[in-house]
């Protein structure tokens, strides 16, 4: 049976990638974006297998109205895809609290109000799958990416606890993190800001590598959709899944790192619990006497 897919940021990268593919393996398709003259095409390609819609991800009114919308046209929504959002380089000190907000927005609240306006729906179906775009920068936070890895790592928290709570009733979560793909992701889409001096060797390599992996990037966008199709179509979905070679090296090496050095402090970390009936004594790092 066909299924009925919702994806935010549905006109260019990935999210066109998983519509174009979404509709040729014959599903449904709610396609949004806040241009929607830029998903024209696909309703001139497939008709009414598509319903293109305006779509600001922040704001709550119209994410419950484009829920409506696609229920009255197709009756339900299995797939939720959040996928809309943008990521902009410069160091912290000189990001300004209005462009954090505005990333923190768009990738964490845009998410959250997104999968909010489904779940009722999906429970009362008994069944849906939310489908969260995160990042490599939701598992590592690198230099010059604050308020995107700031709301990614919300992403997230937010979606480990919403896999709990809706999981009973049919409803499952996945959060898909790649890595860099040949979209215009790192490209138009984000702005780059080396910033002063100081911060050279810290968020001006990561602005300077961003311009050179464009074009470069590893990860192929059609078979990422692919990957999301095949996922989408599973009685057990995976809850994380990483996409990208360097992705899975990235994250495996910080994984480890992280491990290491949990290890490495585990007698501190267990030194601060109580010790019934016993007075507190000397701590892991002070030295014993003679």
């Amino acid at each position: 049976m066909s299924k009925v897919w919702l994806i935010t940021g549905s006109s260019r990268g990935l999210g066109r990638a998983l519509a174009e593919a979404v509709l040729a393996a014959g599903d449904n398709l709610v396609a949004t974006a806040r241009n929607p003259a830029q998903l024209a095409d696909l309703s001139e390609r497939y008709g009414g297998q598509v319903l293109t819609l305006a779509l600001d991800v922040t704001n709550e009114a119209a994410a419950a109205a484009t829920v409506e919308a696609a229920v009255k046209r197709f009756g339900r929504i299995d797939v939720l895809v959040n996928n809309a959002g943008y990521g902009n380089v410069g160091s912290i000190e000189d990001t300004s609290l209005a462009d954090f907000r505005a990333q923190i927005e768009t990738n964490l609240f845009g998410t959250i109000i997104m999968s909010k306006a489904v779940i009722a729906l999906m429970r009362g179906q008994g069944a849906g799958h939310i489908i969260q775009f995160s990042s490599v920068g939701g598992r590592i936070g690198p230099a010059g990416r604050g308020a995107y890895s700031a709301a990614k790592f919300g992403v997230e928290g937010f979606s480990e606890v919403l896999a709990k709570e809706v999981s009973p009733f049919g409803v499952r979560v996945t959060m898909v993190e790649p890595g860099g793909f040949r979209t215009d992701f790192a490209g138009a889409s984000t702005v780059l800001a080396e910033g002063r001096a100081e911060y050279a060797e810290t968020v001006g390599a990561t602005v300077r590598f961003q311009r050179e992996y464009d074009g470069r990037q590893p990860g192929d966008p059609a078979k990422a959709a692919a990957v999301i199709i095949h996922i989408a179509g599973l009685d057990e979905p995976p809850f994380r899944l990483l996409l990208g070679s360097d992705a899975v090296r990235n994250v495996e090496k910080a994984d480890a790192a992280r491990i290491a050095a949990d290890r490495e402090w585990r007698a501190v970390s267990v030194s601060t619990d109580f010790e019934p009936d016993a007075e507190v004594g000397a701590m892991p790092w002070e030295k014993k006497a003679g």
